[in-house]
């Protein structure tokens, strides 16, 4: 009885964290995808100069995809 509660604990925390995972993984690809397009988007933000405004949306996406496969593998306790 108390395995059973404790393994659907331990599934509903995996949930959890993939969920939170996936999400912050899309706001931060997608917060990169926007800096790193601004121009072809014609935005104008006022970020500071371009090659910054790459290198820091280059990281974002990356990051961004990193926190997407973690929560697609759901490897949490490994």
């Amino acid at each position: 009885m108390a395995s059973e509660f404790e393994e659907k604990k331990q599934r509903a925390y995996v949930n959890r964290r993939a969920i939170m995972d996936l999400g912050m993984g899309i706001m931060y690809a997608g917060v990169g995808a926007v800096l790193c397009l601004a121009d072809v988007l014609k935005l104008g933000l006022e970020f500071p100069p371009k090659p910054f405004s790459y290198v820091f949306g280059g990281l974002c996406v990356l990051y961004g995809g990193f926190r997407i496969y973690r929560g697609i593998k759901r490897d949490y306790f490994q």
